[in-house]
């Protein structure tokens, strides 16, 4: 008796976590490949399972660019990601900076992300005389059916300003 208890509760639970993973927006971090085969590996989309460094790129016309690249070590699981990051906050030394960043660029083009398949966004920041200096950028990223949970960070020096916009991730560094 008490053990079929256990067993109708267990499936409840699996139940209403897989109802959230689906309909309320988080996405799964693990890959179906791992899933299926029985193995399940941590994914390289979790925030403490990968790194990410930001480093200026070209400018364009009227904007400064930098590239923020994420790295997976081997023994995590590719996953997938979608899109912009979202919540991206910019600090400096520590101290959060107060610009808010949009996003441009096609939000549903998926990539691979993994061990030896890092991939990259890009930061856009209009030229201006009033950006702030930051080293630090915090962001959640996004999977095709929803938001990777947790925060991810990166570090190296940038400049931000009222306008600046996030690129959707990339394929490579």
């Amino acid at each position: 008796m008490r053990t079929s208890g256990k067993i109708v509760v267990t499936a409840a639970a699996v139940a209403l976590v897989g109802a959230v993973g689906v309909g309320g927006g988080v996405a799964q971090a693990s890959s179906p490949t791992a899933l299926a085969a029985g193995k399940e590996r941590p994914s390289a989309c979790r925030p403490a399972n990968h790194t990410a460094k930001i480093t200026a790129a070209p400018a364009t016309s009227g904007h400064h660019h930098y590239r923020v690249t994420l790295t997976a070590a081997p023994g995590y699981d590719p996953c997938r990601l979608a899109g912009s990051p979202i919540d991206v906050r910019f600090y400096h030394h520590g101290v959060l900076k107060g610009v808010t960043a949009g996003h441009y660029g096609p939000q549903g083009t998926v990539v691979t992300f993994g061990p030896g398949h890092p991939v990259h966004f890009d930061i856009q920041v209009p030229n201006s005389a009033g950006g702030v200096p930051a080293d630090e950028a915090t962001f959640t990223l996004k999977a095709p059916g929803g938001v990777i949970p947790g925060e991810s960070s990166a570090n190296g020096r940038l400049t931000v300003d009222a306008g600046t916009v996030i690129g959707p991730v990339r394929p490579g560094a």
